[in-house]
């Protein structure tokens, strides 16, 4: 780059972006929020009621994109976003899985990034957020057995609060008693639980597609986080306007 003529500036941390005119250059894929907050900035957006407080359940071998994607997409919009896993602290990690299709008869499973947890889940409290989410992946298979998860997603439930959650994460809405008469999809693997719990099945055709249902929002997969995205930001009042 010094060679082509620009002018260099050290990303630190690893996280930092700039702006130059027309031009909007990062580092590394830590840098997203950022990112995305400057590329908005620049095409003149304006962003209302994003003063929000969003919590993600997670655990190891969570989705990576289903935890990635809408954890930095709500820090780029200018929420406060927090990350807890049962038996973790801040500052530990979670190691995550990708999955994709790639021509077998289900989709493979490859070691994805060490998403860094930002809280304590021994103390956190719904009361403190307005939202909460769920990522899918292999984490929610054990997470479903653990009380105190099925207790915090209860408490969100209870007082109507925002609860999005994709792929397999409705495995965890299941076993909290809080699909019972709402229309939802989820990985139609877990048709059977989401119906068996009580929740009126969805197709989700395409698989980019979401729905919500009062206070929740389900998708099926990672290619549906537009949709998934754009209603959370719809239910908690955040508005994108140029």
């Amino acid at each position: 780059m010094v060679a082509a003529g620009g002018h260099w500036l050290d990303p630190n941390p690893i996280s930092a972006c700039f702006t130059d005119g027309n031009l909007i250059t990062g580092a590394a894929w830590p840098g997203h929020p950022e990112f995305l907050k400057l590329s908005l900035e620049a095409l003149g957006a304006k962003i209302s009621n994003a003063d929000k407080k969003v919590l993600f359940i997670c655990g190891d071998f969570m989705e990576d994109y289903e935890v990635m994607v809408p954890f930095q997409a709500l820090q780029g919009l200018g929420y406060m976003v927090d990350a807890v896993c049962p038996d973790k602290r801040a500052g530990d990690k979670c190691p995550t899985a990708v999955h994709d299709f790639e021509g077998a008869q289900t989709y493979s499973e490859k070691p994805g990034h060490n998403f860094a947890l930002t809280a304590d889940f021994e103390t956190v409290q719904a009361d403190a957020y307005d939202a909460l989410i769920i990522p899918g992946g292999r984490s929610p298979e054990y997470l479903a057995l653990n009380e105190k998860v099925l207790d915090l997603v209860k408490a969100f439930s209870k007082s109507n609060k925002p609860i999005a959650s994709i792929c397999h994460g409705q495995q965890i809405l299941a076993a909290a008693g809080v699909l019972k008469g709402k229309r939802c999809t989820a990985y139609p693997a877990i048709k059977p639980q989401v119906t068996n719990a009580g929740g009126e099945w969805l197709d989700p055709n395409p698989i980019s597609k979401c729905f919500t249902d009062g206070s929740l929002v389900t998708g099926a997969a990672w290619p549906a986080h537009p949709e998934f995205i754009s209603q959370l930001m719809h239910l908690l009042g955040t508005e994108v306007t140029f």
